[in-house]
């Protein structure tokens, strides 16, 4: 039970990373192209100005979590995924630090390197992202010792010997991708207003689509890469609601947007994160990483549990650091309501 519990609260963690964290990446995709002037850069900026470092403190709780759950799984996949976590916070520190430079630079030759930096860099995390979640659901080589190695490619094509990057992998970063774009301008449709608003909204009907097909595609590739992600939804048909989930919250996303429930639609777009993510977790459930050696040295949620003892006092402090958390969010979100321009209103 304890297990259970603790599968579930790290993934209650992932999510809420992916979806307050996730609109600031997309607004960083979409900072470069869709604002036309320095004002409009700036209002961008400003949009999610209060809180986007706050949304990475969810992250890095997110890591802790695992780390004190499930030590096994930590370690293993933090050697293993050592190069793509590099690679990750290395593009963590220059969104980081071009969004705070870029307000202290006033040259505009600077602000448009900055600019361009910040946009790059928030574009290849979503990629990442999406890779790494795409790579926990295919598998890894791992050993019996728990140790794996992944090169960045290999031949391309899932395999007992796959690299970071295949087919599979891709599909997984380009669905992260548009899905966090479009997050991105439903939160820039809501922030802000004016022209920059109108193309947000243009940039949602156009992302909308291209998210529907890759979303059918992911699924598919899914089922046939890992065909027994299904197994738990065969056993319990009443879980086939997290599907249903997916698809009515793509629609609610269009129809809010066309009738410019412009919150409506944003929350829409957090309901499609959160099926999305849930979707995959129980596909894995019990499973925590599965290895395309053989499901005999698969880590799974037994052998990757703390002791009893720890979890039940970690969950006291757990529920503890989470009411922190929720009270600051929703402290600074109601405070932060409304629109907002380039000189801060």
């Amino acid at each position: 039970m304890m297990g259970f519990i603790w599968f579930w609260l790290v993934a209650v963690m992932i999510v809420g990373y992916v979806v307050l964290d996730g609109f600031d990446l997309g607004v960083g995709v979409l900072h470069i192209f869709l604002a036309r002037n320095e004002e409009e850069r700036a209002t961008t900026l400003r949009s999610i100005g209060p809180v986007w470092d706050g949304n990475e403190v969810w992250l890095l709780a997110g890591g802790g979590t695992l780390y004190f759950a499930f030590p096994l799984l930590y370690a293993s996949a933090f050697s293993g995924f050592y190069l793509p976590l590099m690679i990750v916070l290395w593009l963590l520190v220059l969104r980081g630090v071009s969004l705070e430079l870029r307000n202290h630079l006033d040259l505009g030759v600077w602000r448009s390197l900055l600019d361009g930096v910040f946009g790059l860099s928030s574009t290849l995390l979503t990629i990442f992202y999406g890779a790494a979640l795409a790579n926990v659901i295919r598998g890894v080589p791992l050993q019996a010792s728990g140790y794996f190695f992944l090169p960045l490619w290999t031949t391309w094509t899932p395999g007992p010997q796959p690299g970071i990057l295949d087919w599979y992998t891709v599909i997984g970063g380009l669905v992260a991708l548009v899905a966090l774009t479009l997050h991105g301008s439903l939160w820039l449709v809501l922030k802000t207003e004016g022209a920059l608003e109108q193309r947000a909204r243009d940039q949602v009907k156009r992302l909308w689509l291209a998210l529907l097909a890759l979303t059918v595609i992911s699924l598919i590739a899914t089922i046939k890469v890992r065909p027994a992600a299904l197994d738990n939804y065969n056993h319990y048909p009443f879980t086939y609601i997290i599907p249903v989930g997916v698809v009515a919250s793509l629609i609610a996303i269009l129809e809010w947007t066309r009738s410019r429930g412009a919150l409506k639609a944003f929350l829409a777009s957090c309901a499609y994160l959160f099926f999305m993510l849930a979707g995959a977790c129980w596909a894995l459930y019990p499973t925590l990483l599965p290895a395309t050696s053989g499901p005999a040295n698969d880590i799974t949620l037994d052998r990757a549990l703390s002791g009893p003892h720890t979890l039940a006092v970690g969950l006291a402090w757990w529920l503890f650091g989470m009411a922190l958390a929720v009270t600051y969010v929703v402290f600074v979100y109601s405070r932060f309501r409304g629109k907002v321009d380039a000189a801060g209103h």
